[in-house]
């Protein structure tokens, strides 16, 4: 009991600051990496049709990273608004577009073909 008490009047409480540039830099990769997904499946549903089925995998494996990247921005909504059953919906399922995103790329290396 002693020591619980010693350990409870030794803790000292200490605020955080955050840097000024965590936020643009956060949404600014945020939004750079969701375009640059969005640009990586819109060109892998494009080649598709020339380099086979693992291309169309791979698209499919860009497009569920555009879904994590919503997800994400859901997340910080829900965090804004205080919405708690919300933010704990979505990090109940929050690696689940990373995890199929993966499997789709799995695929996409199966399917590949072997070069010439």
């Amino acid at each position: 009991m002693v020591i619980a008490a010693m350990v409870m009047l030794a803790q000292v409480e200490t605020t955080f600051r955050e840097p000024s540039y965590f936020a643009p830099v956060m949404l600014g990769m945020l939004l750079l990496g969701a375009v640059a997904w969005l640009i990586a499946a819109v060109l892998g549903f494009a080649r598709a049709r020339a380099f086979g089925p693992s291309a169309r995998w791979f698209s499919i494996s860009a497009v569920c990273l555009i879904l994590f990247h919503i997800q994400f921005i859901v997340l910080g909504l829900g965090v804004l608004t205080k919405d708690s059953s919300l933010v704990f919906g979505i990090l109940s399922f929050f690696n689940f577009f990373i995890v199929i995103g993966a499997i789709c790329a799995i695929l996409g290396f199966i399917r590949l073909t072997s070069p010439r």
